[in-house]
């Protein structure tokens, strides 16, 4: 009997560890494993305190409901008028582009944008100069191009924007290369 109750003791000391086991038993953490030290995916939502704090504080800066609004920056800035050249700057201005100035210089010179003066030259009858790329700097540029030159040291040789050059090389029809030399 000894044996029998030594064996059904022995059972339920088994059955009470396996059932202290169980109640002890936690839930495995979520662990990523980054290579060198584990990662606890779940650590920013242990303590949520201080960002609660923070959303409480940044609720308070707020401005009541009954508070005035306050114009943007855009609605307080005032429109300035462009600039008006009077009959005298603007004969000078024309006299100036027909000795051949720029309209960039003559911006410059006026405190005025190169399309105002652009607009002033083509409201008077002025014929504006296109300072583009002729015929034959086309074909030089082409043949500079498919040499491997880039567009910017092109543009400068010919003395225009490198945009100028690149725009007239589509227009002929000249394969363009990326940024790293190669056919798109």
């Amino acid at each position: 009997m000894a044996a029998a109750s030594g064996a059904a003791g022995g059972g339920r000391l088994k059955d009470r560890a396996t059932e202290k086991k169980r109640v002890t038993k936690k839930k495995p953490v979520r662990v990523l494993r980054t290579g060198f030290l584990p990662v606890d995916l779940r650590r920013a939502y242990y303590n949520t305190k201080e960002q609660v704090k923070q959303l409480e504080d940044l609720i308070s800066r707020l401005p009541g409901l009954d508070a005035p609004v306050q114009p943007s920056r855009s609605d307080t800035t005032k429109r300035r008028r462009a600039r008006q050249l009077d009959d005298a700057q603007v004969r000078e201005l024309i006299a100036a582009y027909e000795d051949g100035a720029t309209v960039y210089q003559l911006g410059d010179q006026f405190s005025i944008s190169r399309q105002t003066v652009s607009k002033i030259l083509k409201r008077n009858g002025v014929e504006m100069r296109m300072r583009g790329l002729s015929a034959e700097q086309i074909d030089e540029a082409a043949r500079l191009y498919e040499a491997g030159q880039s567009l910017a040291r092109i543009g400068e040789r010919l003395g225009v924007d490198a945009w100028t050059v690149r725009a007239r090389l589509v227009e002929r029809g000249v394969r363009m290369r990326d940024t790293h030399g190669r056919e798109r």
